[in-house]
């Protein structure tokens, strides 16, 4: 039995029991009734993990799938700690590291949720549109879970995001357009064959997944005997932010934790609808221009939930550069040794910015939550660090470079 107690439409307050509609309110026009999914917690005490988290469906009692979920191995992410970079940013510093789900991002905590329900109610074929990652793991849970898999993406798209689909067996129709076009077509192609919807907002259920992570953190902040006073996410849809928030509330309503962080919600400065709207700016721009792929998004679908989670937690937004978000790839490869995609390495570039305007005081600790692995965009990295250093296959090459520092070290 799923644990989901409700659907209630954010918009109007309309109640739906679970089944009743799987998407959106269908009291509003297009993704204006965004649902939140509402769960029985009379049985909560008995279903916490008390251990090591192997994957997400540790927390199986709390998603909204009855029995045979779709495993791949997403969650169970490590929280690290950060000395090196604590030191670089000047506080105190640690990594939530989500570059090592099955795809290689956080999105498989969604996909592995919506696959399984996807499954469940007997769709044979699932889809969405990306601007990659989402694309990457839902293509690689449909063919975990046997089905057959759609993806819209824009024409842009990094070329390492739009291999992996392909391997796992996807159709991948790149969208001579923006990731917003990519969107609506992929909506209105759904609604034609009744394919599963996997789309940010318009599937509540991803959310859910999502907050999965909220979970975990609240979980290893138990083990680590302290909760952050920050947790930082980069923020394109929203529905990342949004469900981490709902997760870490969960326990912390429970009483599984005895306080719970303020978010901290980044993003690019060619791309700041959340941060516009959370903020109360009354020019909010719809375009994206960042080479922060991930969180591309004019139009976020999120934005009333990431909103939310802002406030509810005490929190707020910031905004950072294309050229802070590449220094902050190198710094956190450097450092630490992750190897994150623009958008992933953008919360220690928050981080930074958070410092500099009095937000986040010296004496705080914060979770950076590093979301999609270095690989999916080598362009980018390629930006951050300015390529190899290329030489003739020559000693005397290298004695440039490296001799007298060398013969130093070796006295």
């Amino acid at each position: 039995m799923t644990p989901v107690d409700a659907l209630v439409c954010r918009r109007c307050g309309r109640s739906y029991a679970h089944g009743d509609v799987e998407y959106t309110c269908p009291e509003h026009e297009g993704v204006a009734g965004i649902l939140d999914v509402r769960y029985d917690d009379s049985d909560a005490d008995a279903t916490l993990p008390t251990g090591s988290i192997a994957d997400l469906w540790a927390f199986e009692p709390w998603l909204p799938v009855s029995g045979d979920p779709v495993r791949l191995g997403a969650g169970g992410t490590p929280l690290l700690d950060a000395p090196a970079l604590s030191a670089e940013l000047g506080v105190e510093t640690l990594v939530k590291d989500e570059t090592g789900n099955p795809t290689g991002s956080n999105k498989d905590r969604a996909s592995a949720v919506v696959v399984s329900r996807a499954r469940q109610l007997g769709h044979e074929t699932v889809a969405c549109a990306s601007t990659g990652n989402a694309a990457a793991s839902l293509s690689g849970y449909a063919a975990r879970g046997g089905l057959d898999c759609r993806i819209f993406v824009p024409g842009d798209a990094p070329e390492g995001k739009l291999a992996q689909p392909l391997v796992y067996g996807a159709d991948v129709l790149a969208v001579e357009g923006t990731y917003d076009e990519a969107y609506d077509l992929s909506v209105a192609v759904t609604e034609e064959y009744g394919w599963y919807n996997r789309n940010a907002a318009i599937n509540p259920f991803q959310v859910e997944g999502k907050r999965t992570v909220g979970h975990e953190l609240a979980e290893q902040s138990v083990v680590r005997g302290e909760v952050p006073d920050w947790v930082v996410f980069s923020m394109g849809d929203g529905c990342t932010i949004a469900g981490a928030w709902k997760g870490f509330r969960e326990f912390y309503e429970l009483g599984y934790v005895d306080d719970h962080p303020k978010m901290l919600g980044v993003q690019a400065d060619g791309a700041t609808a959340i941060h516009d709207a959370f903020h109360g700016h009354e020019d909010v721009d719809d375009v994206a221009e960042t080479l922060a792929d991930s969180i591309a998004v004019g139009r976020p679908r999120n934005t009333v939930k990431a909103c939310r989670a802002l406030e509810e937690s005490g929190g707020t937004s910031v905004l950072v550069s294309d050229e802070e978000i590449l220094d902050a790839m190198r710094v956190l490869g450097s450092s630490e040794g992750i190897f994150a995609e623009p958008a992933a390495a953008t919360p220690v570039a928050g981080v930074r910015e958070a410092l500099s305007r009095d937000i986040v005081d010296e004496d705080d600790t914060v979770v950076v939550c590093s979301t999609g692995f270095g690989l999916k965009d080598t362009e980018g990295a390629k930006r951050a660090t300015g390529g190899v250093t290329r030489i003739e296959p020559d000693m005397d090459e290298v004695d440039d470079l490296y001799g007298d520092e060398a013969r130093v070290d070796a006295e």
